[in-house]
């Protein structure tokens, strides 16, 4: 059966106290995102998390914070309640280490989208988005490092990573069928790789720059220059710096024309494991002495965001250097790893 489009109507203006809720806000992009709408003047913002609030990596001031586990459906109508716009990026999951380990508890996220969209939907949300993955791309088209970026079609024919991507897939499609079907606007970012300060960078659950600076600081700290790389470090990423993250997040939840549709949000610069690590050892100032764990989780061989849709929809792509974002990123990580050396309590994942 054909499906009959939809009309979109104008949604009235945001006013500056309407409330805005951020699931995942103890954690990294959700508590940039919530520091970046308070910037913006917005004044009521009800930020979620399942982890204490003493272990938030942000607290902004005038945010109300509330420690609530958002893979339950009674908390997930509690946290919609009066909301206008709504952002679900509480999920459990981690830099390759994680997501290839613990499978069923990314699986287990489904649970949280499953329950926020329908409890935004029940609250009368105007707009909803969801964080997606580029995990959810057929890893077919990933085993090269030389890899061609991304469109976002080439989700399907489906063969997303186990785990985590498929989570992530079927959870977009919920989105879209609460628009088809219900009429909410939701909106669905596919995240290429982010990072910057304020986020994970031990314990784990880091992705590869995080986890590169912080072994670089070791080494450095410790008079010990050698390191270890997962896999041969001809892999191939693209990392997307996390103001340009948050911004691409405001901008795409308030596009009509991307109402259901997922889109990319990643750079494209593309660079290998191998170079990400001597741009660190540039900004430190060190060489290191580099070996190589074959047998540890690596994920696909290359991948990289395909930008034409989002330059073409919203007139813009992520554009912070790759060389400017880790310089942010490694002298915050330090700063962090000295307070733990002084006995300071710190976050890490």
């Amino acid at each position: 059966m054909k499906e009959t489009k939809r009309n979109v109507e104008k949604d009235a203006p945001m006013k500056k106290n309407d409330l805005i809720v951020i699931t995942g806000a103890g954690g990294f992009i959700a508590g940039n995102l919530a520091l970046y709408f308070s910037k913006k003047g917005f004044t009521n913002i009800r930020a979620v998390d399942k982890k204490p609030i003493s272990e938030w990596y942000l607290h902004v001031p005038g945010v109300q914070n509330l420690c609530l586990d958002v893979s339950e459906a009674g908390n997930c109508h509690r946290v919609c309640e009066g909301a206008v716009e709504v952002y679900n990026l509480a999920a459990d999951m981690g830099g390759m280490g994680f997501i290839e380990r613990f499978r069923v508890e990314c699986l287990r996220s489904i649970l949280i989208n499953t329950h926020m969209v329908e409890a935004a939907y029940k609250a009368g949300a105007r707009r909803y988005f969801y964080s997606s993955s580029a995990c959810a791309y057929n890893t077919l088209l990933q085993q090269d490092p030389n890899v061609r970026a991304l469109k976002e079609s080439d989700a399907y024919p489906a063969m997303a990573e186990r785990g985590y991507g498929w989570e992530k897939l079927v959870s977009e499609m919920f989105c879209q069928e609460y628009w088809h079907e219900r009429g909410m606007k939701t909106f669905i970012a596919r995240f290429h790789n982010v990072y910057g300060p304020h986020g994970t960078w031990d314990g784990g659950r880091e992705k590869a720059p995080a986890a590169i600076c912080r072994k670089v600081i070791e080494g450095i700290d410790k008079k010990d220059l050698n390191i270890m790389i997962w896999g041969n470090g001809d892999q191939t990423r693209s990392f997307m710096y996390i103001d340009d993250c948050v911004k691409g997040i405001d901008m795409i939840t308030h596009c009509d024309d991307l109402i259901a549709t997922p889109i990319n949000l990643g750079s494209s610069e593309l660079v290998s494991i191998n170079t990400l690590v001597s741009k660190i050892e540039k900004i430190a100032g060190v060489k290191m002495k580099r070996s190589y764990d074959l047998a540890a989780p690596q994920g696909v061989a290359g991948r990289n965001s395909d930008n034409t849709f989002i330059k073409k929809v919203l007139k813009w792509e992520p554009g912070t250097t790759l060389d400017k974002g880790l310089a942010e990123t490694y002298k915050w990580i330090k700063s962090q790893y000295e307070k733990r050396k002084k006995g300071e309590r710190v976050g890490i994942g």
